[in-house]
């Protein structure tokens, strides 16, 4: 029987550019101004876990590719790791894209994409989980492609016999379509006003060259 630990183990993890990318539709927010230590801190008081380590994730454009993003993740990431919140970070891989204007035409762009973010945040979930080193894992990301994690972390729940639980935490707002967490996962949704609260104060935009 697996018992549920009256002292739950907390580690979260940040999908950088998933979060932002919601927030920015769901609250009209134009860069990523959240504070992963801050919003953590604050929904593990909530629930009354305990908060031992944050993970964030992203990807980052080359600065040749662009100078803003380059700078900005560049100096957010530094500002994190002063805070202890263990970072990684890959470059973008760029390629072209058709796309569809509102007129039926369609127009080919060069799109920047994450490689092996996703992959990278999968493992290390796992890979903690195996190693007894959380009872929480909580999750920034509605990437659904990390609905496999959710499965076999509970294979290893089952293997190991003890209680391990995977939230998916995301936005909500009236603007906001995706009303889904990451499946086989349990939901935590928040709104503007909690956001509000653990907003970033450091601003990392690099004045324009």
């Amino acid at each position: 029987m697996r018992i549920e630990p009256q002292t739950k183990r907390a580690f979260a993890f940040f999908d950088g550019q998933n979060l932002y990318h919601s927030v920015k539709e769901a609250f009209g927010y134009f860069y990523p101004n959240y504070d992963p230590m801050a919003l953590t801190e604050k929904f593990c008081r909530g629930e009354g876990w305990m908060l031992e380590k944050v993970h964030f994730y992203t990807g980052i454009p080359d600065e040749n590719d662009n100078y803003f993003w380059h700078h900005f993740w560049k100096a957010k990431l530094a500002s994190m790791g002063k805070c202890g919140i263990q970072t990684f970070s890959r470059p973008l891989r760029y390629r072209f894209q058709s796309v569809k204007l509102p007129d039926d035409k369609r127009v080919t762009i060069l799109v920047g994409q994450e490689k092996g973010i996703d992959i990278r945040i999968a493992l290390d979930i796992v890979r903690m989980a195996r190693l007894n080193l959380y009872d929480v894992a909580f999750v920034f990301s509605q990437d659904q492609d990390l609905s496999e994690v959710a499965d076999e972390v509970r294979n290893i729940s089952r293997d190991q016999d003890r209680w391990i639980k995977v939230v998916s935490a995301f936005p909500v707002s009236p603007t906001f379509k995706n009303q889904r967490g990451i499946n086989g996962t349990d939901w935590v949704k928040f709104g503007k006003s909690l956001y509000d609260e653990c907003l970033d104060a450091g601003d990392y935009r690099p004045k324009q060259k």
